[in-house]
């Protein structure tokens, strides 16, 4: 596919692009849309040159098949477009650059942001086409003050937090048709279409590291690179044990330190520069602030002034209330909790709410006790 491409042209302005991952959400999204009567091209993404398998991950080979048959059975133009080295740069890359520097990565986010709301989104504008869709649990709406990224209906299934870094001028060139649905309803819909989805398993795993656990992934990646082993310390400074690499560990993590003492540890704090793994009890795991940056904006250009908002710091978990309070670069704010929170990683994605509505949200940097 190129710009020159005519399927998507200026003149059929209810045309959009859909992108297809070869599961059943995306595969309702296409059927969704097209029994709307508008007129669709499907594209997918090839990510990989040999991915590894598994039946928990996305985007094998396997997926664009089913995503192809998805599309023919919707009688949908289908396309596979080659980001693998995008894919590789602004992903894998980052996730393996992340653990070298002791930090949490997220690639879901990264994903998200550089694959799918930008290179996508760009590629959907460049043929012609009015809006991307994608089957992303999440609601993008108009309302008074302009478009706003809300969760999705199904508070199970809900991804908006990976969703944050979308830019807000393209809000309006986004649909998620799954937004207001549940999982079940959605594989009903399957079955209803006669999709061949419609019983397909979910994917769970990081879809690049899928088949095996990530430290083995990261291990493996970076088995070319001298290892730089080092201490694991309290935060006195006693040594009680050593390690092959930083790589291997994150906030919070228990098991695999290879240290035995009195009580239980956890890691508190990953020191790249000095090879230090820094381990505690559970208790000094509690912060009650951190500075979050890059943040990206969906409700205003910037936060007006401090702001009370609820914070969400993982996927899944319960967002809690905070007082978040820009930053002179505009790009960062502090947060303080009103009750400490447990086990925050610096790397991860802090993202902010307004009830329902995503306000923005940004990467953790720095945390406080």
């Amino acid at each position: 596919m190129s710009a020159a491409d005519p399927l998507l042209t200026p003149e059929h302005l209810d045309r959009g692009v859909v992108a297809m991952s070869g599961g059943v959400d995306s595969s309702v999204t296409a059927a969704l849309l097209k029994a709307q009567g508008h007129e669709l091209v499907a594209i997918s993404m090839r990510l990989y040159e040999a991915p590894p398998r598994s039946d928990r991950s996305c985007c094998s080979p396997d997926d664009l098949f089913d995503a192809r048959s998805v599309a023919t059975r919707l009688d949908i133009p289908f396309y596979v477009a080659n980001y693998v080295d995008a894919f590789r740069e602004r992903v894998i890359d980052y996730f393996l650059d992340e653990y070298r520097r002791g930090r949490t990565p997220n690639p879901c986010v990264a994903c998200n942001n550089h694959l799918k709301f930008e290179v996508l989104l760009a590629r959907t504008r460049a043929l012609g086409g009015r809006w991307l869709a994608t089957g992303h649990y999440a609601r993008v709406e108009e309302g008074p003050e302009g478009w706003r990224l809300l969760r999705g209906a199904d508070t199970r299934k809900d991804q908006s937090y990976f969703l944050f870094g979308i830019p807000r001028d393209a809000l309006p060139a986004i649909r998620f048709p799954l937004g207001h649905l549940t999982k079940p309803e959605v594989r009903d819909l399957a079955e209803q279409h006669g999709l061949p989805t419609a019983a397909k398993a979910e994917s769970q795993e990081i879809c690049f590291v899928s088949g095996e656990d990530y430290s083995a992934f990261v291990k493996r990646k970076l088995a070319d690179e001298a290892p730089r082993p080092g201490t694991i310390e309290l935060e006195d400074g006693t040594v009680v044990g050593h390690h092959d690499g930083v790589h291997a560990f994150t906030v919070g993590q228990r098991r695999g330190l290879g240290v035995a003492w009195h009580e239980p540890l956890f890691v508190l704090g990953v020191d790249p520069r000095a090879a230090r793994v820094i381990v505690g009890p559970l208790q000094h795991l509690d912060i009650r602030a951190l500075r979050a940056e890059r943040c990206n904006w969906l409700s205003f250009e910037r936060p007006p002034g401090p702001l009370e908002v609820e914070v969400q710091l993982r996927y899944r978990s319960r967002p809690v209330p905070a007082l978040i309070t820009p930053l002179e670069d505009g790009q960062s704010v502090e947060v303080e909790f009103k009750e400490p929170q447990r086990a925050v990683a610096p790397g991860q994605a802090a993202v902010f709410y307004r009830g329902d509505e995503v306000l923005g949200g940004g990467t953790i940097e720095i945390t406080r006790r």
